[in-house]
């Protein structure tokens, strides 16, 4: 039970750090290499929330890039900001669910 105390308590560290990634990038990629390092050590409720983290990086990676690509054209400021609100409505999300002990419902879900 200790064990699962200590990934929790991960978990919710990689959540804060994605949050952090809105104002100090770096974040993120350490985000998303402790959730690829915990991801194996759970399995069941808390290895769903680990899928989700993981996710939530590539994926905003692709959006983000997308966004800084099409600038140029202005609605890249309008995709960078979707970005940063889907960025914070799936952190809470994910802390949310995290506090309840239950998994995450749509793991392989684009957006939120």
């Amino acid at each position: 039970m200790n064990q699962q105390i200590s990934n929790v308590g991960m978990a919710r560290a990689i959540y804060i750090l994605y949050l952090v990634s809105l104002v100090l990038p770096l974040t993120a990629l350490i985000g998303v290499i402790l959730a690829y390092v915990y991801q194996d050590r759970q399995s069941g409720w808390l290895n769903s929330h680990f899928r989700y983290q993981i996710r939530t990086f590539w994926i905003g990676l692709l959006y983000s890039l997308v966004g800084v690509l099409s600038v140029f054209v202005l609605i890249g400021y309008l995709i960078l900001l979707f970005v940063l609100v889907w960025m914070v409505v799936r952190c809470a999300k994910g802390m949310q669910r995290l506090d309840q002990q239950a998994e995450i419902e749509n793991v392989t879900g684009w957006m939120f």
